[in-house]
């Protein structure tokens, strides 16, 4: 072959692959080895749930368990009815500190090299997604199995089978933290930004109450967001997934949401297009 010859289309794709899923390795491995460093956040992430599913349903067992909607076919206590609202609470919580360590990261932290970094940016961000997705799933399995020590009526075969749809309502929250991430300049404005997003999310949804009991209270309108929350149809799938069911239009629109968050994180990390390009290079540098 000629020095100017150029490389056949396969050599090539090749080439972009061999580049691609090293940098992937790389930051999903970077971001684990550095949760695994903290192990308060291990035990942070599954106390808070745990004690939801301890104290809240035991306070609340006579109060939501009065009727059986789907997936269930017969009545089924509080704490069953909870766990995978309880899930989501993680993957929620997990998904905004992803993106908190996405802001430090871009103002004094390792992203501001990434960045600069010979590969494209939706790489660095999909590789960013994956590890923040992948610690939402693992949190989420160490939950589970505490929610099985304590007496949540759950099958292992159940809980493996949802692992998928899980590991999907985590990419979906993660791309949530990430466009947050790109609308958030300062580590000061991230708690407000936090509390503006997780709480009305998470209490605006199915995550604790049957959606009917919002309609009977005659919180109609409360009702008619928490029917359309992209959050809504994570737990709902996850609901049914952990009962040995596939709620196919929840995981639809889980996906489909999530998708369509990574293509705004992406628009928004844009230099040329995006926010970031009215806001500056990230870490406010030069060029």
């Amino acid at each position: 072959m000629t020095a100017g010859a150029t490389l056949p289309p396969v050599t090539r794709r090749r080439g972009l692959v061999g580049h691609i899923v090293p940098a992937l390795v790389a930051i999903v491995g970077r971001e684990v080895s550095k949760f695994l460093r903290q192990p308060g956040r291990l035990v942070s992430s599954v106390v808070r749930p745990a004690l939801w599913l301890i104290v809240f349903a035991s306070g609340f067992q006579n109060v939501f368990g009065v009727s059986i909607i789907p997936p269930y076919e017969t009545y089924v206590e509080y704490k069953v009815y909870l766990t995978p609202g309880l899930i989501g609470m993680v993957l929620l919580f997990n998904g905004m500190l992803s993106s908190l360590a996405m802001v430090y990261d871009r103002e004094m932290g390792m992203m501001r090299l990434l960045l600069t970094a010979p590969l494209s940016r939706g790489v660095l961000l999909f590789g960013k997604l994956l590890a923040g997705a992948f610690l939402s799933l693992l949190q989420a399995l160490v939950f589970l199995i505490v929610a099985l020590l304590i007496g949540v009526d759950i099958t292992i075969a159940n809980m493996l089978l949802a692992l998928p749809v899980i590991g999907l309502a985590a990419l979906m929250l993660a791309a949530l933290g990430l466009v947050l991430s790109v609308h958030v300049k300062q580590l000061e404005n991230f708690a407000g930004t936090m509390n503006f997003v997780i709480f009305p999310m998470f209490f605006i949804s199915s995550a604790l109450y049957p959606l009917w009991k919002l309609q009977e209270s005659g919180a109609t309108w409360i009702w008619q967001i928490a029917r359309f929350s992209p959050f809504t149809y994570a737990v709902e799938s996850i609901r049914f997934a952990l009962v040995g069911q596939f709620n196919g239009p929840a995981v639809l629109v889980t996906a489909l949401v999530g998708a369509a968050l990574f293509g705004i994180a992406l628009y928004g990390y844009d230099p040329q297009r995006g926010l970031m390009k009215r806001g500056g290079p990230p870490g406010g540098g030069g060029a």
